[in-house]
């Protein structure tokens, strides 16, 4: 079942809004092409920091510990 906006996995929860959206994007692309639901959760997860840190985008939200 593709991932949304609404419903994605928990790893994803403390990404920033526009790199979470790019990795669902990625990851529902992944799924589609037959990769397995983890290692496309992981290769999404990767590709869509390296695209937010490209273009000078926070990744992260700041958690509790970091303040």
């Amino acid at each position: 079942m593709p991932w949304t906006k609404d419903d994605f996995p928990p790893s994803m929860k403390n990404l920033m809004k526009p790199v979470r959206d790019k990795a669902i994007e990625i990851a529902n692309a992944l799924l589609e092409e037959g990769r397995e639901e983890g290692s496309a959760i992981a290769i999404a997860t990767a590709k869509a920091e390296e695209w937010a840190e490209n273009r000078g985008k926070k990744v992260k939200k700041e958690s509790d510990s970091e303040k």
